[in-house]
């Protein structure tokens, strides 16, 4: 049984899918997150909001505060905040799954560990940290008017898209058009994708294809592209286009960026095709790559989705992470992450990087997440994933 099952598991028998009880302004609460689907919510304890201007002298006593992150630009961001306000910031880079079993670990047993996190992978995020009362969720009061409502709860620091990339060295253009071509013959050892085993958004974007309108909209880009429908021999045109894509050479990669220079690298005859980080198209420039990301690919030209910023239970140094929060969330907290494409503040009042589109442009290519529908169903894909690697 593999890790998420487990995890499945144990969340539901906690009682995972549970009515939620809307916040209130003072003290501790319960705040409304209703998933994606609009079909089940999920308890997020609501931290009191605070001004910047009644954080920063408890702060300040405080000295320090610990965070775990899945972004090592973190520490930069950290370095700006002990300059501001004298407040040190501890920083541990992780993996997105390492980080969410050591909060679950530490907080089960009460450590002295991290007072907040910016983590990713919404369906764990979601199904056994928010819904186990593990991470608490906190809306700077000063930000409040700048954050999207959809953006505050959970937090989101920021969103990121990985689309189709390639290698258009001397104006070639994309080598496919429509998602299917990547299980046909003519693709087989062709596209790059880093393994869902190894990382969770990953996982997660297959496990959204299977998702009904989505899987729909996979059905009809096959329609499109052979003229004919789709003989199923899986429950759904998601789950035929995962089988057929893994079965036709899949290269699994453990990292974007080595997947990134290997399609990039100039001087080759190179018809392959990644589905990778966009912000690795600044590579373009600084390792001398060609490459380019496709935004017209039917029906999706890839993905995004959130990395949270949250609280962690019983932080030992709650002002200094409400304030390293607030700090984050504003054009000068967010500035170690603005100047590359392919990450988009929650606060949205900061612009986009140059050459950029706004992620809700972004948004009418790219498969988002349904946090509750990934904790549901991730576990089934999983398994039929196994059967092919």
């Amino acid at each position: 049984m593999n890790r998420f099952k487990r995890c499945l598991i144990a969340a539901a028998a906690a009682g995972f899918a549970v009515m939620l009880v809307a916040g209130c302004g003072g003290g501790s609460g319960k705040a409304d997150s209703s998933a994606a689907s609009g079909k089940a919510s999920i308890n997020i304890i609501q931290v009191k909001s605070e001004k910047e201007a009644d954080l920063v002298d408890q702060a300040k006593k405080e000295g320090v505060v610990k965070v775990y992150s899945i972004t090592s630009r973190v520490a930069k961001a950290g370095a700006g905040f002990e300059k501001k306000y004298g407040i040190k910031v501890e920083a541990s880079d992780m993996k997105d799954f390492e980080l969410i079993d050591k909060v679950t670990t530490e907080v089960k047993g009460n450590a002295d560990g991290a007072d907040m996190v910016i983590c990713q992978d919404s369906g764990r995020v979601y199904g056994e940290l928010l819904a186990s009362g593990y991470l608490e969720n906190y809306i700077p009061a000063d930000l409040k008017g700048d954050i999207p409502e959809k953006n505050q709860t959970p937090l989101v620091f920021a969103y990121m898209n990985k689309v189709f990339m390639y290698n258009d060295e001397n104006g070639k253009p994309c080598p496919i058009s429509n998602i299917w071509q990547l299980t046909d013959p003519s693709m087989k050892g062709k596209f790059f994708f880093k393994s869902p085993m190894q990382e969770g958004i990953n996982a997660n974007f297959l496990t959204m294809l299977t998702k009904p309108e989505i899987s729909d909209k996979l059905a009809k880009a096959y329609e499109d592209y052979y003229h004919k429908k789709l003989e199923l021999t899986t429950p759904n045109a998601g789950y035929e286009w995962i089988k057929l894509a893994f079965t036709n050479g899949l290269v699994m990669g453990s990292s974007d960026t080595s997947m990134t220079e290997s399609i990039g690298v100039k001087g080759q005859d190179n018809t392959a095709v990644g589905l990778l980080n966009y912000s690795k198209i600044r590579y373009k420039d600084k390792k001398n790559l060609a490459l380019a990301a496709a935004d017209n690919i039917n029906p999706y030209s890839g993905f995004y989705y959130p990395e949270y910023v949250l609280m962690v239970k019983g932080a030992k140094h709650p002002a200094a992470a409400k304030l390293f929060i607030q700090y984050l969330m504003t054009q000068e907290g967010f500035k170690s992450w603005s100047s590359d494409m392919g990450t988009y503040s929650g606060n949205t009042t900061i612009a986009v990087a140059k050459g950029d589109k706004p992620l809700a442009e972004w948004e009418k290519v790219l498969v988002g997440d349904d946090p509750q529908y990934i904790f549901e169903h991730r576990a089934e894909v999983e398994e039929f994933i196994s059967q092919f690697i």
